[in-house]
């Protein structure tokens, strides 16, 4: 079986951040799967990561002694041509797109390698905004994935059905009831043990994964990804939720991504266009100042653990790290550090024992224990970020 290694490319994932700093690169999810999950559904094999340091412990690197590994560069997306050209490498051969390494096979230290160049352009996430701007194109990929040859749960007749209803695909367990879906725009998935409240409406595309909940009256907007055990509600415009996370009540949020573990309370409203429609800039961590993104819609980026108070209102692309907490009123600035909590009024920094008491009762109430591998990946964390200051 092959030995594959999703590697992280410091700095694609320094890009990334704040969602990487407490992941790999491949454990972001766009589309219905995560980036691994993606390579695992075409690439059978042992999996695991190279990435910084201190997420080592709980993201391990296993290299095979003999240095016959594959190196897959994690920010690639799979395809069946880039597969099969993966599959065809001897050790001492790289795939490449433009002299980019795609995946390698040889040992993990090993940088002189024969290029092999493909012709298609591969499908790959540099910037945070290409998480919910591709999103649309690579849920329709997934939903090939996981769908071709498999029979969906039966449509309850209970539902308004607008368009193809073989682009709508329930796994077992879930529940969809008194719901106005919306298939013309994009397919619509629903993972097991998935719930959709009557009243809902959705148009796809949709990805509400396992033991996901799309609340009474809520207004989905494609292409939206809902990772697993989150619930949402109100209206939501082309967003990815990466799981454990919740925006249950009313309120907008657009063109964002929202890490694990966070929380957008009762009325919260984010903005994802400037009033005078200008170009979003947006905060960027290596280089510690807003860049150019070229996009005119542009929402919330949340990392792990973060959370707004009721009513709490957020400036068009505006980033908040890990363990941060906003309420209040006013609008908080377009960038707050990780651990930080407070409002228009002032920040200031949370004590890492403050961080893991809340986060203790948020996981318990889904059963999860925050164990001593998540808390020194914190308190390391919780160092590091000053730089970030």
């Amino acid at each position: 079986m092959l030995n594959i290694i999703l590697k992280d490319i410091p700095e694609v994932r320094d890009n990334l951040l704040p969602l990487t700093f407490t992941r790999p690169v491949a454990d972001i999810r766009i589309g219905i799967l995560t980036i691994r999950g993606k390579w695992e559904s075409f690439l059978p094999g042992v999996y695991s990561y190279l990435t910084e340091d201190y997420l080592a412990q709980k993201f391990p690197c296993i290299s095979n002694p003999d240095g016959d590994n594959i190196i897959i560069s994690s920010h690639f997306s799979p395809t069946p041509t880039i597969v099969e050209g993966i599959s065809n490498l001897r050790i001492g051969q790289a795939l490449s797109y433009r002299g980019e390494i795609i995946a390698a096979r040889g040992a993990t230290d090993r940088t002189d390698f024969e290029l092999i160049e493909v012709d298609e352009i591969p499908l790959c996430i540099r910037n945070l905004y290409d998480i919910f701007i591709h999103n649309g194109v690579v849920l329709d990929f997934d939903f090939r994935i996981l769908t071709e040859g498999r029979e969906s749960q039966p449509i309850s007749n209970t539902n308004i059905i607008i368009g193809d209803r073989s682009r709508i695909f329930i796994e077992e367990g879930a529940t969809v009831e008194g719901a106005i879906i919306n298939v013309n725009a994009g397919p619509v998935y629903i993972g097991r043990g998935a719930e959709i409240m009557e009243g809902a409406c959705i148009r796809g595309g949709l990805a509400l994964c396992e033991y996901s909940e799309i609340k009474m009256g809520a207004k989905i907007y494609g292409a939206t990804t809902i990772g697993p055990h989150c619930k949402v509600g109100g209206e939501i415009n082309n967003v990815v939720m990466f799981g454990y996370s919740n925006k249950a009540h009313d309120g907008f949020l657009g063109n964002a991504v929202i890490g694990e573990w966070c929380n957008i309370a009762a009325g919260c409203v984010a903005s994802n266009l400037k009033n005078d429609y200008t170009e979003v800039k947006l905060w960027n961590y290596p280089s510690r100042r807003f860049l150019r993104t070229g996009l005119q819609f542009c929402g919330l980026i949340m990392g792990d653990h973060s959370k707004t108070g009721i009513n709490t209102m957020i400036n068009t692309a505006t980033i908040l790290g890990v363990g941060v907490n906003i309420h209040g009123a006013g609008y908080p600035r377009n960038y707050v550090p990780s651990f930080m909590e407070g409002s228009t009024a002032g920040l200031y920094e949370v004590p890492i024992s403050k961080f893991f008491e809340t986060a203790r009762k948020v996981m318990a109430r889904r059963n999860i224990t925050l164990t001593q591998i998540d808390m020194d990946m914190f308190e390391t964390l919780y160092r590091i970020t000053d730089e970030f200051k």
